[in-house]
């Protein structure tokens, strides 16, 4: 249970993380509109920009490297082995990263209307994302087999994917 709980507070963190994503987003989008009308002196503040929303995302990650590192419990030695390969990894999982942030970002600025063909074709990048990670995920474990063993590897998994669910669960609730 120990770990359940760690995840949970981390998740947490993360979640106001991604929620602040979101709200930079929507904050892009709202300011967008108001530079259309007349802005007073008081409205006047800094768009968010893409530099924003990649340094919300890279606390993210730091956040998910304590988490993990929080529940792996590694020897020094295995953590040393360990952390080259996990940063590997997470460099490959952000690039799939951007693509869903892509979407969503897409998502909000079109205030969800989209066409036929939007929707269709954002479903497939969805998929695509989801079927990428998982292929991601397959392309590691033999790589993270050879610096931990098959019970701390799965327990990477396993804390690496409840994560990533309870990330996904709260962006995707917080979307209109």
């Amino acid at each position: 249970m120990p770990v359940i709980r760690t995840i949970r507070c981390a998740v947490s963190s993360i979640s106001l993380a991604m929620l602040l994503v979101y709200a930079v987003v929507v904050g892009a989008q709202d300011q967008a509109i108001k530079s259309d009308t007349q802005i007073s002196s008081d409205q006047k503040d800094r768009p968010i920009s893409d530099e924003d929303i990649q340094m919300l995302r890279k606390n993210l990650r730091s956040e998910r490297k304590q988490v993990i590192a929080a529940n792996m419990k590694l020897t020094d030695a295995e953590a040393e082995r360990f952390w080259p390969v996990y940063d590997q990894y997470v460099s490959e999982l952000v690039k799939n990263n951007s693509t869903k942030y892509e979407l969503i970002k897409q998502y909000v600025q079109q205030q969800g209307k989209l066409t036929d063909s939007q929707a269709e074709a954002a479903v497939n990048q969805w998929i695509q994302v989801d079927e990428s990670v998982a292929q991601l995920r397959m392309k590691y474990v033999p790589l993270f087999r050879k610096v931990l063993s098959a019970k701390n590897t799965a327990l990477f998994y396993q804390v690496d994917r409840r994560i990533q669910l309870m990330i996904d669960l709260q962006l995707a609730s917080a979307l209109p």
